[in-house]
């Protein structure tokens, strides 16, 4: 292969050509973090000498990238926990070791110079820096939940949103919900926008109007409810995230909303807690383990010519329901369940697999 090019260093340093005409030749009025990042990411990338393809080093990437940047910690999230202990263990069963990259890059070059065989990325947005410098070098890529802009031959493992969402739409239709609010718009992956835009689509077919309540991940006492839980003009709430529906509970408490005779509830979520709520939570399952073991598999077969790899585009995932107390009104429903105790029957498959 040719070495890169000025634009290609520019394009995975993120400044222009110019830019790094100045830092390789020594001119310009460049400040010495920006000449210097820009010398390192065009070692990484190869430049001055005949590039060869990556050195395998057995080991793999993985990184939450819808946020990247902000020191947040995403292993207190249980979806990202689980599947990262899925993922782990997959790797290592394939004989790979498995780097967990933290939210905040510590450092624009860390991207540019990690030394991997392959990267998984979960919820990667719209514009991903981490994605554009991965790509400027080479490093193959599977994602958790489709890219915003995939390329023709990318990857991803994912759940079927707009199925999924259609059917809890139904099934908290079914229980008796007439207005029922959205608790999402908060970030930028696909998994936010394709589930906003299938339950638009729904309310719309059933001339309801959308309310979508935005979700604050430190809004503990659920104040984004007070208008809605006041006017009393909805009775059941989807939330898309994991906090979301405790932020629910805490709400309707303070309205003195009971659940689920006044409000129905679905969050989704890898919490076992929310079986022991009071009332116990219906829940949906993005499965985020059979996701990793998946995703991982696929890296690794991407990684090996003598494996078939699965053909570009998506890998579905049927996501799974866990009906429970707070979906089911006429019920007679218990503070709390007994830890041990059975929540609910097993859960059942939503979300059909598109092939």
């Amino acid at each position: 292969m040719s070495g890169p090019t000025l634009t290609d260093i520019a394009r995975a340093a993120e400044v222009s050509t110019a830019t790094v005409s100045h830092a390789l030749n020594g001119t310009g009025r460049l400040g010495e973090s920006t000449r210097r990042r820009v010398r390192e990411v065009a070692a990484a990338l190869g430049y001055g000498s005949r590039r060869t393809p990556l050195t395998r080093t057995g080991t793999l990437g993985l990184a939450v990238t819808t946020y990247a940047g902000a020191p947040w910690n995403f292993l207190e999230i249980p979806y990202f926990s689980r599947l990262l202990t899925a993922a782990a263990a997959t790797a290592h069963a394939l004989g790979y070791a498995l780097t967990v990259l933290p939210a905040a890059r510590g450092g624009e070059t860390l991207w540019h110079t990690l030394t991997v065989d392959g990267m998984l990325l979960l919820d990667s947005p719209e514009d991903d820096r981490v994605l554009r410098a991965l790509r400027a070098r080479g490093i193959p890529v599977v994602f958790d939940g489709r890219p915003a802009d995939p390329h023709p031959d990318d990857v991803w493992v994912d759940n079927d949103h707009a199925t999924t969402t259609r059917e809890l739409l139904d099934h908290l239709a079914a229980a008796g919900a007439r207005r029922i609010a959205l608790h999402a718009g908060y970030g930028r992956e696909y998994y936010t926008g394709a589930v906003t835009r299938a339950y638009e689509e729904w309310c719309r077919e059933r001339g309801r109007e959308p309310s979508v309540i935005t979700f604050d991940p430190e809004d503990t006492p659920g104040h984004a409810f007070d208008r809605a839980f006041s006017a009393r003009s909805c009775d059941a709430v989807h939330s898309l995230y994991d906090p979301g529906g405790r932020q629910v509970l805490a709400a309707a408490a303070r309205h003195g909303l009971r659940i689920p005779d006044d409000l129905l509830l679905v969050c989704a979520s890898e919490d076992p807690a929310y079986a022991e709520t009071g009332p116990p939570v219906t829940t949906v399952s993005l499965r985020p383990e059979t996701i990793a073991e998946t995703a991982i598999t696929t890296l690794v077969a991407r990684l090996d010519p003598a494996v078939e790899a699965p053909a570009p585009g998506g890998l579905t995932v049927p996501a799974r329901l866990c009906a429970r107390a707070s979906t089911r009104r006429g019920e007679r429903v218990s503070a709390a369940v007994p830890p041990g105790s059975p929540a609910a029957p097993p859960g059942s498959p939503v979300g059909r697999s598109s092939g």
